[in-house]
């Protein structure tokens, strides 16, 4: 089994990326860390940079996981890319990272995290980010 771990370079992405690590290591299964951008990849913020995605593997490295980083830009959300490698990968679980939204911005942009914990065939664990 995998564990698939949504990663943006935020601090909901680094919550999320030191629990899945945590679970790997626990449960002995290696990581599938998936970062997207559904336009372009240029101007998103969410898609990390070759030298961010260089930090991610000098971490991952040293805890002695396997892993596999994929980039995707294929124009789906971000909750999409998560639910659809999980299936694919038949993973054990998601692992996301959290923010706090207002009812507002929810509303208007929906939520991504919802998303992911409604389709998701597989448990989801959501993290909260420390600041």
């Amino acid at each position: 089994m995998t564990i698939v771990v949504g990663y943006v370079p935020t601090p909901e992405g680094e919550a999320a990326l030191t629990a899945a690590i945590s679970e790997a290591q626990r449960r002995e299964e290696p990581l599938h860390v998936v970062n997207s951008s559904r336009g372009d990849s240029l101007t998103d913020a969410r898609y990390a940079s070759e030298p961010a995605l260089d930090e991610v593997r000098a971490r991952l490295d040293q805890t002695g996981v396997a892993y596999e980083i994929v980039q995707l830009v294929r124009g789906h959300d971000a909750s999409e890319e998560l639910v659809d490698e999980a299936e694919r990968l038949k993973a054990s679980m998601i692992v996301i990272g959290l923010r706090r939204r207002t009812v507002t911005g929810k509303l208007i942009t929906g939520s991504q995290a919802q998303r992911v914990l409604l389709d998701a065939n597989c448990p989801v664990l959501a993290v909260k980010a420390s600041y």
